[in-house]
């Protein structure tokens, strides 16, 4: 048997032509083959249309008009925006050009982004006017002065041919160990995403598909939805910024939506609203992010509402699987339940495998990243043989069924975010009154999680639950300040001296509990 001997030793060349991997080819597929389909996007004075057609014309006038800007092949383009039809523009011209969209996260404090700014180095930045206000860069702002950038673009400009390993999007990570970590997606690897979770046992969408991305662009590139939308020729809703539960379902019932995606914060939301419209088009919703709970899959049953568990992350670009029946069609009762909060079998492509010695997930695949943005070195999220952590612990099944027992790291996801409780506990203590702080996550009905902090203060001082959130709102986002503040006389510590997180989780929680009484 002859043996294969290493990188450019083929043994029996094909015959197939070398077409690379790219985005622009969806664009271009959208445009000719699904012209008369519709986009459809929300602002503060209702839905806007536009078919397919005319996208593609804005999209190759932007494109022309960013290349005359000076933006060149691998060139940062970033983003502060919503899910709008303008942000779709960028979404899908920046990376056609052969530059790299980087869509930043919206709810991050100044410093943060003022961080990822410096650290992606962007060509040129694009933000919505609520935005401004937070970026420390020159800013093209979406409106008027966007559409002045775009008037003179080419509506006939041609998309070039580069290299299917070129990035397209810069992504980043919430920081769950230290600093936003940036994950450069290829085209060929995102082409290749969108594939996989159009699958008949993934998303499964088709042209008669109606699809609503909750989920932001700068969360993963909304989870592939809009590229998977147009490859499919699916009706693409964008809800802008109208998240509110009681926005969400107007919006699903208006467009007679049959998917829709977004974290479980916001249909936590909708399943405690009073009422509901007619819902009956949606055929899935998928909530991600954040483990789902039996009681949460269960209101949606008795509500009518297909929900099942998304799993990914920013490093796998990002979908790895999804919680749903059928694996082995004939589950039924508890064991489809049990199905349904696992995170599923991985897309094709993508090997799982548990350590032996911490029982942490790990992947490799080609769709999922082999190092960070800017890393010069060796990292500890990779192992020596090429596989990526998850900092999840969990385990698989005989039918290769995942499912996630526990996190390594003590991070707070709430709403389908992360919260770093290491810089969190650093943004107390800078208080002078603080001697010093703990942060553990408590369970919410709402959120998934919420961050607690035990606080102990320095002799003599005196402050207040409420004035040490006053002394965090300029410091970190809105949504990190902790809803429960405990008062201390010192913080639990391990035999090593370490703080022992376990105890202060049982101490916060026991205050959470003191909280809810009437």
């Amino acid at each position: 048997m002859t043996s294969w001997t290493g990188p450019g030793d083929v043994v029996f060349p094909g015959t197939m032509m070398d077409e690379p991997l790219l985005l622009k080819s969806i664009v271009e597929r959208a445009g000719l083959m699904f012209g008369d389909q519709r986009v459809v996007g929300y602002t503060g004075e209702g839905p806007v249309e536009r078919t397919y057609a005319e996208l593609v014309t804005r999209v190759r006038k932007l494109a022309s008009a960013l290349v005359r800007s000076g933006v060149q092949v691998g060139d940062r383009v970033a983003t502060v925006a919503w899910n709008t039809l303008e942000h779709l523009e960028l979404f899908l011209a920046v990376p056609s050009i052969g530059a790299v969209l980087t869509p930043l996260n919206v709810r991050l404090h100044t410093d943060e982004l003022t961080y990822i700014l410096e650290h992606a180095q962007p060509k040129l930045v694009f933000a919505e006017e609520s935005f401004t206000d937070r970026i420390s860069a020159d800013v093209i702002v979406l409106g008027e002065a966007y559409e002045k950038f775009l008037a003179d673009g080419d509506p006939r400009f041609e998309f070039p041919r580069i290299p299917e390993e070129s990035a397209c999007t810069l992504c980043y990570t919430g920081g769950t160990t230290g600093l936003p970590k940036g994950v450069a997606y290829t085209h060929r690897s995102t082409v290749l995403h969108t594939l996989l979770e159009s699958l008949p046992d993934y998303y499964a969408f088709s042209e008669s598909d109606v699809t609503v991305p909750f989920v932001p662009i700068f969360h993963a590139n909304a989870w592939g939805i809009p590229y998977a939308s147009l490859m499919a020729g699916a009706r693409l809703v964008m809800p802008g910024p109208f998240t509110a539960p009681q926005d969400m379902v107007r919006i699903l019932a208006e467009q007679r939506a049959t998917y829709s995606a977004g974290v479980p914060t916001i249909w936590h939301g909708v399943a405690q609203l009073p009422e509901l419209p007619d819902l009956s088009s949606l055929r899935m919703v998928v909530a991600g992010g954040s483990p789902l709970s039996e009681r949460f899959l269960t209101r949606f049953d008795e509500l009518g509402v297909p929900v099942v568990q998304g799993f990914g992350m920013t490093e796998a670009n990002p979908l790895v699987s999804i919680g749903s029946v059928p694996v082995r069609s004939t589950a039924t009762g508890g064991d489809r339940m049990r199905i349904r909060l696992s995170q599923g079998r991985p897309v094709p492509f993508v090997e799982v495998r548990i350590d032996a010695e911490d029982g942490e997930l790990q992947l490799r695949g080609a769709t999922v990243t082999a190092r960070y943005h800017g890393q010069t070195g060796g990292s500890d999220k990779f192992t020596a043989d090429g596989w990526m952590r998850t900092g999840d612990v969990a385990e698989i099944s005989a039918e290769g069924v995942v499912r996630i027992i526990d996190r390594t790291k003590d991070m707070i996801k709430s709403g389908g975010e992360w919260i770093p409780s290491v810089e969190l506990e650093d943004a107390i203590a800078g208080h002078p009154a603080v001697a010093e702080a703990a942060v553990v996550a408590v369970d919410d009905d709402r959120w998934g999680e919420r961050p607690a902090a035990f606080v102990v203060l320095r002799p003599g001082a005196d402050l207040s639950a409420d004035a040490l959130r006053e002394h965090l709102a300029p410091r970190v986002a809105k949504w990190w300040i902790p809803d429960v503040v405990r008062f201390g006389d010192g913080i639990p510590r391990t035999s090593l001296g370490k703080l022992d997180k376990k105890a202060v989780r049982l101490l916060v929680t026991a205050a959470t509990e003191e909280r809810k009484q009437p």
